[in-house]
C-alpha cells in the first residue's frame, strides 16, 4: 500500500513537472512571436493605411503591445493624418475627397485577429478595432469633380495593397464617446461644428478583389450604426440651447430616430426681448418621436447635403412669443433685407446646410402665438391644437426648386382648441418677395373663445355668438396680404373696450360699445333677409412682423369687417359721439345756465324782503 501510494505521488510530480515545462514553452513562444510579430504588425497596418489611402494618410503611434494569445493588440498615442502635400496632388488629379479627416487618440485596440491566417494566407482578419475617445477632425471641401460620383473609393484600395495582402476585413470598428468637429471649407469664415460623446460603429469593412464594385456596401462598408444620447449647443447668439435626447441611425435602412428634440430659449417671455435689444420673436419648440427614412448617408459624407424621403414627428409643440410693447421689430444692425425675409419659405432659403426632405408628416403638434399688446397692457393668444398634417418638397436646393418650386402644407388643426380648421399653404420657393398663398375653413365653434386673442389685441370682447363658417383665401409676400373672408355667424353682440390706468384691467366703453351694437354690428351673416358679406381685405404688413402676425392680423380685419366695423362705419360712429357730446355738454351748459338764473331769482328775492 506504501508502495502504491508513493508511486501515484511521484506520477503527480511527473505531469506538474510536464505541465510547467508546456507552460513554459507556451509562455516563451508566446513571448517569441509577440516580439517577432510587433515589427511585423506595426509595418502592416502603416503599409496598409498608407496604401489604401492612396497615399493619403499616414499613421503613427509611440509604441505598439501583442497578446498572440488573445489575438489581440493595442496601439499607444495614435494619429491619423492626411499629407497635405499629397492632397493637392490629388486635386490635381481630380482624385482627392471632398472630406480631410485627422483622428487623434490615447489608446487603439485591435481585438481578435489571426496572425496564422496573416502568415499563410496573406489575409488579415480583426474582429474588432475600438477607437477609444478619439477626437476627429474634418474638414469639408466641394469639388466638381466628385459630382454623381457613386459611393465607392475613387481607385480601388485593393489594388494599392495586393501586393502584401490578398483580403483585409474589419468586423466592427467602434468610435466610443468620440468627440467630433466639422469645419466647412466652402463658406468663408464659416463657425466650427462640434459635438462630443458620440458613438459610432462601421459594420463588415472588407478589401478584396471584388468589395469596391459591391452595390450593397458604401466605402467598403456594410453598414454604420450611429448613437448619441445627449446634445446641447448654445446658439451663437446666446439667446437659445438646442438640445437632443437620444439619437440613433442606421445607414443601411437610412432611418434616423430623435426621442426629443428641442429650442429653449435662455430668458423669459418679458425679458427675451429686452435682452435682444427689440421686439424679437421668442420660439420655443419641443417635438418628441421624430423619425427619418430614407436618408443618403454617402451624399450627405461626400457634399453635406441632407436628403430624405419622408419625415414624421409625433406630439410636441412650438411657442412663439413677441412684447410689441419694445416698438421695433428688427435688430437695427439688419439690413433692410433681413428685416423683411422671414416667413417660413425664406428662412428655409437662408439655412447655409442644403436640404431636401420630400415629406414631412406631423401628428399632435400644438402651436401658439402670443403678443403682448402695450397699448393693451394684455397678452393676447392664438393657439392651434392637436394640428396635423403634410409638408412636401422642403427644400433649398437649386436643382430640385427648378422641378417644382413650390412647398405644400396641408393642416387640420383646432382654433383654441374649440373650432376645427383646415388650412392650405402654398409657398413659392423661387420668389424674391416671398410669395405664398394660404386658404382654409374654420368650422362651428361659439365665438367668445376668440376673447383671449381679441380683447388684448383688438380691444373687443365678444358676449355672445356662433360662428358656422369662415372661410378664406388670400394671396401675400413681405408687403402684405390680399383675400377675402367668408364669415357666417348668427347671435353676435360685441363690447368696444379700452384700458383704464387707474385700474388693473380694460375696461369696457359702455356707450361706445351700445352705439357699436346699435349702428354697426351685423348680428348675423347671412342677414334676415338673406344678404351675404364678403369681406375684401388689403392689409399692409407691418416691417418684420412674423408670419403669425400676418395670419391672425388679416384675418382679423376681414373679421371686423364682416360684422360691420369698417374704418367707415367706425369714422360715423365717432360722428355719433362726437354730437352725443356736444348735445350733452350743450344740455350742461343750459341746465348750469337754469341753476345760475335759479339763484339769481333767490338772491333778489331776499333783498326785497330786507
Amino acid at each position: 500500500m506504501p508502495d502504491t501510494k508513493r508511486r501515484r505521488i511521484k506520477i503527480l510530480k511527473w505531469v506538474a513537472a510536464i505541465l510547467l515545462i508546456i507552460i513554459a514553452l507556451l509562455a516563451g513562444l508566446s513571448w517569441f512571436l509577440n516580439v517577432k510579430s510587433q515589427p511585423l504588425l506595426t509595418s502592416r497596418i502603416k503599409t496598409l493605411l498608407y496604401k489604401s489611402t492612396d497615399s493619403l494618410y499616414t499613421i503613427s503611434f509611440s509604441k505598439v503591445s501583442t497578446n498572440i494569445l488573445t489575438g489581440s493588440a493595442t496601439l499607444y498615442n495614435v494619429k491619423i493624418t492626411p499629407d497635405t502635400n499629397r492632397f493637392n496632388q490629388l486635386i490635381t488629379l481630380k482624385r482627392a475627397p471632398n472630406n480631410l479627416y485627422t483622428v487623434k487618440l490615447k489608446k487603439l485596440q485591435v481585438k481578435h485577429f489571426h496572425p496564422l491566417t496573416l502568415y499563410r494566407h496573406q489575409k488579415l482578419q480583426l474582429e474588432e478595432v475600438i477607437f477609444d475617445k478619439p477626437e476627429v477632425l474634418m474638414m469639408n471641401r466641394q469639388f466638381n469633380f466628385n459630382e454623381n460620383r457613386p459611393p465607392r473609393p475613387i481607385k480601388s484600395p485593393y489594388a494599392m495593397i495586393s501586393q502584401n495582402l490578398k483580403e483585409f476585413r474589419i468586423d466592427n470598428i467602434f468610435f466610443k464617446d468620440a468627440s467630433f468637429k466639422y469645419i466647412n471649407k466652402n463658406v468663408p469664415k464659416s463657425v466650427p461644428f462640434a459635438i462630443d460623446d458620440l458613438n459610432i460603429t462601421l459594420k463588415d469593412l472588407l478589401v478584396d478583389s471584388t468589395s469596391a464594385e459591391d452595390p450593397d456596401r458604401f466605402y467598403l462598408l456594410k453598414d454604420v450604426i450611429i448613437n448619441l444620447k445627449d446634445y446641447n449647443y448654445p446658439t451663437p447668439d446666446k439667446m437659445y440651447n438646442i438640445k437632443l435626447n437620444q439619437l440613433d441611425f442606421k445607414a443601411s435602412t437610412g432611418s434616423l430616430k430623435v426621442n426629443k428634440f428641442q429650442v429653449e430659449p435662455l430668458y423669459d417671455e418679458m425679458k427675451f426681448g429686452k435682452v435682444a435689444g427689440y421686439a424679437k420673436d421668442r420660439f420655443h419648440i419641443q417635438m418628441s418621436d421624430i423619425l427619418l427614412n430614407d436618408i443618403d448617408l454617402p451624399l450627405y459624407i461626400s457634399k453635406q447635403e441632407f436628403r430624405a424621403k419622408e419625415m414624421a414627428i409625433a406630439n410636441g409643440f412650438i411657442s412663439v412669443f413677441n412684447d410689441n410693447s419694445l416698438g421695433v421689430n428688427y435688430s437695427p444692425s439688419d439690413s433692410l433685407e433681413n428685416r423683411v425675409r422671414r416667413f417660413p419659405h425664406q428662412l428655409l432659403q437662408q439655412m447655409t446646410a442644403p436640404v431636401l426632405i420630400q415629406k414631412i408628416k406631423l401628428k399632435d403638434v400644438d402651436v401658439s402665438y402670443a403678443v403682448y399688446n402695450g397699448e393693451s397692457q394684455q397678452r393676447g393668444k392664438i393657439s392651434f391644437e392637436k394640428t396635423s398634417g403634410v409638408f412636401k418638397n422642403v427644400t433649398n436646393l437649386t436643382k430640385i426648386k427648378a422641378i417644382n418650386p413650390f412647398m405644400e402644407v396641408n393642416l387640420n388643426t383646432y382654433l383654441l382648441g374649440q373650432g376645427q380648421l383646415d388650412l392650405k399653404f402654398n409657398f413659392n420657393l423661387l420668389a424674391k418677395n416671398g410669395d405664398f398663398t394660404y386658404k382654409g375653413q374654420l368650422h362651428t365653434f361659439n365665438a367668445r373663445v376668440l376673447n383671449q386673442i381679441t380683447k388684448p389685441l383688438g380691444l373687443v370682447r365678444i358676449n355672445r355668438g356662433i360662428v358656422d363658417k369662415l372661410k378664406f383665401d388670400f394671396k401675400a409676400n413681405n408687403d402684405g396680404a390680399k383675400g377675402k373672408v367668408d364669415f357666417y355667424y348668427y347671435d353676435l353682440s360685441v363690447a368696444l373696450m379700452k384700458n383704464d390706468p387707474s385700474k388693473d384691467h380694460l375696461v369696457t366703453r359702455g356707450l361706445l360699445s351700445i352705439l357699436a351694437n346699435a349702428l354697426i354690428i351685423k348680428s348675423e351673416n347671412p342677414s334676415l333677409d338673406g344678404k351675404f358679406t364678403s369681406a375684401a381685405v388689403n392689409y399692409n404688413r407691418v416691417q418684420n412682423t412674423s408670419f403669425f402676425n400676418l395670419i391672425w392680423k388679416s384675418l382679423f380685419i376681414g373679421i371686423k369687417n364682416s360684422v360691420g366695423i369698417t374704418e367707415q362705419k367706425q369714422e360715423e360712429i365717432r360722428k355719433h359721439i362726437k354730437n352725443f357730446n356736444e348735445m350733452r355738454e350743450n344740455h350742461r351748459i343750459r341746465k348750469q345756465k337754469r341753476l345760475q338764473r335759479r339763484q339769481q331769482r333767490e338772491r333778489e328775492a331776499k333783498n326785497e324782503k330786507r
